[in-house]
């Protein structure tokens, strides 16, 4: 089989874990046997163009020429089964379809974002979830607020690079939805069931899990939309040293809040930014990962790589969170029906139900994306931590591990592949 992976590289110096997946992705499938014909281009390589080039930018997210002529050369030479497409912007431009198609290759694009309706692509702003250009023909809201790139010129052409291509993306043979929440984003958008299929990403299989350690890890962009702040809230609601140790990993707007915290109270530590060696080492020594996004976060990677370590998640339920601890399907409402007990987590003996808002999953807990809701999951996470420790890394060899996805992506090549 031979796949043109079709890639624009988010620039180097903001760490992009899209471009980290396609690059674990391109490996996967060329050890399964697949002849991959990568097809990248960098937004690192703006500043370096020509000046004709960049007079060309401003369309590019459009209609990008010279991707299109070398595209049709590389379709043209080699022949090759499937484009599997991630992200088009800004040099490749979705017309890469259009130009796959008439060359009668199916394409499949993974959704790694929401950008089919919201210029920014994560349906966050200032603060707070924003879902205002949603069924618009045209983000005129993205506009007035300068949603992509802080800049109004630029998010007046992302918006009508939408408007523009929405019969494009609905041409698409298959998409990806790397979870039940973006296959939810993709059916609103227009997109029939048939043509979404939910695979997840996946990562290298660590080993054996090393005994539980204590505490919690926090390992993200310290942002707003990751909600550092939500959680150092529902972490003062408890007296200093009862839940064990908060360990915060990362770099961001929101240092001084954790360097603040972190001198307030000796259960907080900072460990900055982690090498992976570093990762590694903090997943090893807590028992419970955080995921507290405060956006539809499509698929935080540090789960999965918690799971991989046999470490249960208690994240915000939002996007792709619940999916990924399997908390994603119909559940009794906390502390009314028969959910697993606070209790029973802890080896306990009494009925005491789970607080309200708390819903256990496969391979932890999710709750509201409020301080008082995440504060009273803290302690049932750690009470349940051992209990969901084999279970994490059941879903992980199930559902994430690089054999098991892999397969599944060759299987949807193969659903697409004209005779």
């Amino acid at each position: 089989m031979r796949i043109v992976v079709a890639h624009n590289r988010y620039r180097e110096a903001q760490p992009s874990g899209e471009n980290t997946i396609v690059d674990s992705e391109i490996a996967q499938l060329t050890a399964a046997g697949v002849e991959v014909l990568p097809f990248i281009r960098s937004s690192d390589e703006i500043p370096s163009m020509s000046k004709a080039a960049k007079a060309l930018l401003p369309i590019s997210p459009i209609w990008a020429p010279r991707a299109q002529h070398d595209l049709s050369r590389l379709l043209t030479e080699h022949r090759p089964d499937v484009l599997h497409l991630h992200n088009p912007y800004p040099l490749l431009s979705p017309w890469v379809v259009r130009t796959a198609h008439r060359h009668g290759v199916p394409v499949v694009q993974t959704v790694h974002n929401y950008r089919q309706v919201c210029s920014s692509g994560i349906y966050f702003r200032d603060g707070v979830i924003c879902q205002d250009c949603k069924g618009r023909a045209l983000g005129v809201p993205a506009i007035k607020h300068r949603c992509y790139r802080d800049s109004a010129a630029q998010s007046a052409l992302m918006a009508t690079t939408l408007a523009v291509h929405r019969g494009t993306w609905r041409s698409v043979d298959r998409f990806i939805a790397l979870t039940t929440a973006i296959a939810d984003h993709l059916r609103e958008y227009g997109i029939p069931d048939d043509r979404i299929i939910v695979k997840p990403n996946a990562v290298p299989d660590p080993g054996r899990p090393a005994p539980l350690g204590d505490g919690f890890l926090y390992l993200a962009r310290l942002s707003p939309e990751k909600g550092v702040d939500l959680l150092l809230d529902a972490w003062r609601r408890h007296p200093v040293g009862t839940l064990g140790t908060l360990r915060v990993a990362g770099d961001g707007e929101l240092r001084p809040l954790v360097e603040a915290a972190a001198a307030e109270r000796p259960d907080v530590v900072y460990l900055g930014q982690l090498d992976r060696a570093g990762v590694r080492a903090a997943v090893e020594a807590s028992a419970v990962v955080i995921a507290a996004s405060m956006w539809h976060d499509v698929l935080p990677t540090v789960i999965i790589e918690a799971l991989a370590s046999g470490r249960p998640v208690l994240g915000t339920a939002l996007g792709g969170i619940p999916y990924l601890v399997g908390a994603d399907a119909p559940h009794e409402p906390a502390g009314t029906g028969p959910a697993e007990t606070a209790s029973a987590v802890a080896g306990g003996g009494g009925p005491t139900p789970l607080p309200v808002g708390v819903v256990t999953g496969t391979a932890g807990w999710v709750v509201p994306p409020e301080p008082a809701a995440l504060a009273a999951a803290l302690p049932v996470a750690r009470a349940g931590a051992a209990t969901r420790s084999a279970r994490a890394r059941l879903r992980y060899e199930q559902t994430f591990h690089p054999d098991v996805v892999t397969k599944r992506l060759l299987d949807i090549y193969a659903g697409v592949t004209r005779p």
